[in-house]
């Protein structure tokens, strides 16, 4: 399949400017877009890095129904190499050749959208629980996303770890305008792995062919880890 080998080296020089150097203490995922579906229903993106504790690289690759607020069955994709010699290029390699079939029949690569905003946990000078941003640089319209975690129960795998287990909610204000609420948890799901607090990572937009602008709001998801917090991306697509 001389096709896939192409395929999967376009989409690595277009992750160089999300690459993490190795983790020093605790284990914080890199977070790289693989682009939306003509139509924006579907939006990929990978996160990788090497677990703190064992020392084995990882790739999680995700494919959110955008409309559904869900993952596209039978994802996400994880890959894992228990092996302390091998590279997070090897585990990005074997991740992206599980995911191609889904990253070729949306032709995410072909509709890369637009990172309306980015701020990692290193940038300390960026507030972790708001961002302004503009959908596109020609659009005058501003939109704040702000983010309040609150204490919620843990679940019942975290109860002994994460007794100050936390939940997040997540709002929208655009422009001057009302203030729209975009999401309020009222459990914790299995797939956080006993958070203890969320940081807004950044926003993506994409223009659909039918003028419709969808907007990806990025979120970092903060856990106990062996050397630290780690840390986790999550998506949440919305429309304003």
């Amino acid at each position: 399949m001389h096709f896939a080998r192409n395929t999967i080296a376009a989409i690595f020089p277009a992750m160089v400017a999300f690459m993490a150097t190795p983790s020093v203490a605790g284990d914080f995922a890199t977070f790289t877009p693989l682009g939306f579906s003509e139509s924006g229903d579907v939006f990929g993106f990978e996160e990788f890095g090497i677990e703190d504790g064992s020392g084995f690289p990882y790739s999680n690759i995700y494919f959110l129904d955008t409309e559904r607020d869900a993952f596209l069955e039978g994802t996400p994709i994880r890959a894992r190499i228990e092996d302390e010699n091998a590279t997070i290029s090897d585990v990005r390699a074997q991740a992206v050749s599980e995911a191609l079939d889904r990253i070729q029949e949306y032709r995410l690569l072909n509709h890369p959208g637009t990172l309306a905003a980015f701020s990692p946990v290193t940038e300390m000078s960026a507030n972790p629980d708001e961002t302004t941003y503009r959908a596109h640089p020609n659009l005058a319209d501003e939109y704040t996303l702000l983010l309040e975690d609150f204490a919620l129960d843990p679940t019942s795998a975290c109860a002994a770890v994460t007794p100050d287990a936390r939940g997040f909610r997540l709002s929208l204000t655009q422009g001057e305008g009302d203030v729209q609420l975009l999401h309020e948890d009222n459990r914790i799901p299995t797939s956080r792995n006993c958070p203890t607090g969320y940081r807004l990572g950044g926003v993506m937009t994409y223009r659909s062919a039918e003028n419709e602008t969808l907007h990806v709001a990025l979120i970092t998801v903060l856990s106990h880890g062996f050397e630290g917090s780690d840390g986790r991306w999550i998506a949440l697509p919305f429309t304003p």
